[in-house]
Formats: structure tokens, C-alpha cells, sequence
């Protein structure tokens, strides 16, 4: 018999003990697609591999396949890399509470879109707009699935066909290549560029404004700064410019802070409610930045036109579902009480730690360290500076503290970070000028970290 024939049959595969656990992990359907993927390669070889002919054998092929193909799905990490709220890392953390709101909203039937006084479909809107209108002195509020989904939504609802003056300055590009410029484009709208890159004037937008404007648009510099010979023109001097030619200023904050940050010790961030003070009509901002909560587009100013964007069919494909409303939820119920929101919210708790409280920490895991590490390695703990992240005021960093490795080559040192992704939990830090350094500020079990460490032995 060849060993070709020799090939035991996919049944008799997916029936052996031995792969009882893959089966488990990736389910029945996939594991069988991959065992016929591995038979057909292997017919198609001259020789067939040994382990081919025998069941229990593709355990390890088939495991090995599936993790190329599926991947472990979403793991947990230490985020050490002296941003606070990574984009690739999930941004914003939030809490167990707040995870159990959500979690409530999923399993069980809901009042969603559910009216229990008229008995008839109700508004999922009604269970976050008062608490962001309370918050941010809006008149009406709406929410969709992300901060650019708000956007296209607020320019696709107010200015379909139309054109929308924004200065040169202000058309960014944020992470993973995303462009203003495109998102305008797909929403329907002209660009009308106005200004130069480093100086924009009043008088720009209004040689801009003709009969086929449909807006102004500011979008707030939040991941990026000019310096130097810059003008920019503030929001109530645009306010003013619209409302003389009866038109809506529309102000993309971005990572939208709800409270004023510098009792943290962070630099002014213009605030959502500010900003409608100074006369914008629309406000767009993220939950999953500065607000510290799930992703999520947040929309608020006129009643009238909030009512124009949510009857856009576009409202339906971009809105949220009931597990972000719920958090989101609990997040805005926080932000009513202030003390509590300080002690509860992980982003202003991570935020306000005292410095000597992470450098303790910092010294307890660089002792575990220097245990687990021999020579070229050499580890400190000391003080160091940490950004908040996510396009959230670029150039403000908070006093931290950080365990610093350094060793005679930069190969040494990728080799002990890939080491150190490979853990049970992978810690992720940074290589920067010939240090690794691992900042400890979003570090709130240190013993869990610590025990995680003794996986470099």
C-alpha cells in the first residue's frame, strides 16, 4: 500500500482523543477544513510527511495552522509603554462596573427601543441624550458607533452635495492613515479649503461662504501642533461668521473632554460644553478618549438639527448597540457626581496617581527584574514622563515613573521585548535612544505583574 493510501480519513481524525482539545478551542467545522487542507498538501507531495498516516498525529499541524490562519483571538497585555490610552491597545480602559452594566444589557431583554408608559417603540437615544445635554448644556444629543461616524453623519445629514470651508490647517490625517479629506469626500460634501497650512484668517472662510455652503467646519488640532508663524481662528469667531450668513458651525473635538483636566495637572483641553458656549451649533467627540469610556461618536448642539441627523437613514447603520448604550450609560450616570466619577472613572484614577506611589512600583518589579535577568542587562527604576495618548493633547505628559533596562546592543534589547511579549500576559514597553523603558503608570496589579515575570526564567 502507498503511503498515500495509507491517509487515515477525516472522520477517524476528528474522532481521536487527541484532538478533542483543538476541537474545542476553534470548533468543529474549521478543524475539519484544515485537516483536509493538510491531506491535500500532502498527496501532493511526492513522499507524504510520517505524520500524515497517523490520527493522533495532526494535533500539532492542525493547532499550528489554525493559530496562523485565526489567531488566539484577544489577549490581555500590560500596557507599559508610557501611553495611556493606546489605540492599538484598546484606548480607554474601563472598569468591572462598568463592564457589568454592559454585560446586564446583554443578557437580558432590554427596554432598548421600548416605551413602558405609551407601550409602543421608543428612542435608544432617550437613555443617554438627557445626561449629555445635563453634562453639556446642549439642547438635544444623539450617539453612533465612533468619533468619524459622527462626523460623516453631522456633513452627510447638513450638507449632502454642498460644499464645507475648513482651513488647510486643520485637515488631518490621524492613525492608521485616515484622512479628514476622505471621510468629507464620502460623506457627500465639497472640500473648500481655505487658509494656508501654518495661518487661516476670519476673512478666508467668509470669501469661502457662497450659495453652495452648507457649513463651516472646524476640527480641534488634537493629535498635532503648529508652532510659529500660525494664525487660527477660534470657534466664537466662526460662530459669528455662520451665523451672519445663517449657517451651522460644526466642531469636531475629537477626543472631547467633558470635564476641565488641569485639576489633574494636565494642560487646558477645550471642553464640550465650551465649546457650545462659544456659539457652535453642532459638537462631535469620542467616549473611548477622554471621556474614559466605550468607543462611541458622540453628537450634541440644536435641537433642529439633531432631528435632521437623526432622521438620515445613515443614523440606523451607524448606531450603537444596547451593551455600548449601557456603559455609556453608567459612565454619564458617573460624571453626574463628580467625587464619585474621580474615584471611580480608571481613567482619572490613572490620571491622578502620585508619582511616589509608581515609583514604589517601579522599584518592586525592577527587583524582580534584576532576579530574572542576567548580564548584558542592567535595571533601574526612576522617574520619567508618560502621554495621555489617542491623539489627546500631543505634546502634555504627566511626571511617571518607569523601570529602564539597558544592555551593550539594541539586538539585546529586541530580543528581551520580544521575551517579554511571549510572556503568559505580554508586556509591551517601548525602545527608545538605547533604553527599554517599561512606564508603570497604567499598572494597577503589581503582584500580577510581578508573578508574570517569572516566566523570563
Amino acid at each position: 500500500m502507498s503511503a498515500h493510501a495509507r491517509l487515515p480519513s477525516v472522520d477517524r481524525i476528528l474522532r481521536h482523543a487527541a484532538l478533542a482539545d483543538v476541537v474545542e478551542r476553534f470548533g468543529l467545522e474549521l478543524v475539519k477544513i484544515t485537516v483536509r487542507d493538510l491531506q491535500q498538501q500532502a498527496r501532493s507531495e511526492a513522499s507524504p510527511p510520517a505524520w500524515a498516516t497517523v490520527p493522533e498525529a495532526y494535533h500539532d499541524p492542525v493547532e499550528q495552522r489554525l493559530n496562523e490562519r485565526v489567531g488566539p483571538g484577544l489577549r490581555t497585555v500590560f500596557n507599559m509603554t508610557g501611553t495611556m490610552i493606546h489605540t492599538n491597545l484598546g484606548r480607554a480602559q474601563i472598569s468591572r462596573a462598568m463592564a457589568q452594566a454592559g454585560v446586564e444589557a446583554a443578557v437580558n431583554p432590554v427596554t432598548l427601543e421600548f416605551d413602558l408608559d405609551e407601550l409602543r417603540r421608543g428612542d435608544r437615544d432617550t437613555l443617554i441624550e438627557p445626561m449629555l445635554c445635563a453634562l453639556t448644556g446642549a439642547e438635544a444629543a444623539t450617539v453612533v458607533n465612533n468619533n468619524a461616524a459622527a462626523l460623516l453623519l453631522v456633513l452627510n445629514s447638513l450638507g449632502l452635495g454642498k460644499s464645507v470651508p475648513v482651513s488647510r490647517g486643520e485637515l488631518i490625517e490621524i492613525g492608521g492613515s485616515f484622512r479628514l479629506p476622505d471621510l468629507i469626500e464620502r460623506s457627500g460634501c465639497r472640500i473648500r479649503e481655505v487658509g494656508t497650512t501654518n495661518r487661516t484668517h476670519p476673512a478666508d472662510y467668509a470669501k469661502a461662504i457662497d450659495e453652495s455652503t452648507a457649513m463651516l467646519l472646524k476640527v480641534h488640532p488634537s493629535n498635532y501642533r503648529i508652532e510659529g508663524f500660525t494664525h487660527a481662528v477660534n470657534a466664537q469667531t466662526l460662530a459669528q461668521i455662520a451665523r451672519d450668513r445663517g449657517l451651522p458651525l460644526v466642531v469636531d473635538l475629537g477626543s472631547g473632554a467633558l470635564i476641565d483636566l488641569e485639576r489633574f495637572g494636565i494642560p487646558h483641553e477645550p471642553t464640550v460644553s465650551e465649546t457650545l458656549d462659544q456659539g457652535a451649533d453642532i459638537v462631535t467627540f469620542s467616549g473611548d478618549k477622554l471621556l474614559g469610556s466605550v468607543q462611541a461618536g458622540l453628537i450634541v448642539g440644536r435641537r433642529d438639527l439633531i432631528e435632521q441627523i437623526k432622521r438620515n437613514p445613515l443614523k440606523r447603520a451607524l448606531r450603537c448597540d444596547k451593551i455600548t448604550l449601557a456603559i455609556l450609560h453608567y459612565t454619564l450616570r458617573l460624571y453626574q457626581d463628580p467625587d464619585r466619577l474621580a474615584a471611580e472613572l480608571p481613567l482619572l484614577k490613572t490620571l491622578s496617581r502620585p508619582v511616589a506611589e509608581l515609583m514604589t512600583i517601579a522599584q518592586r518589579i525592577a527587583a524582580r527584574l534584576t532576579m530574572r535577568l542576567d548580564a548584558p542587562y542592567v535595571v533601574h527604576a526612576t522617574e520619567s514622563r508618560c502621554q495621555i495618548g489617542s491623539g489627546a493633547l500631543p505634546e502634555a505628559t504627566l511626571p511617571s515613573a518607569a523601570v529602564t533596562i539597558t544592555a551593550p546592543t539594541d539586538k539585546d534589547l529586541r530580543q528581551l521585548a520580544t521575551r517579554l511579549r511571549h510572556l503568559d500576559t505580554p508586556i509591551i514597553g517601548r525602545i527608545h535612544n538605547g533604553v527599554l523603558t517599561l512606564d508603570v503608570r497604567t499598572i494597577d496589579d503589581a503582584d500580577l505583574l510581578c508573578t508574570n515575570l517569572d516566566g523570563l526564567r
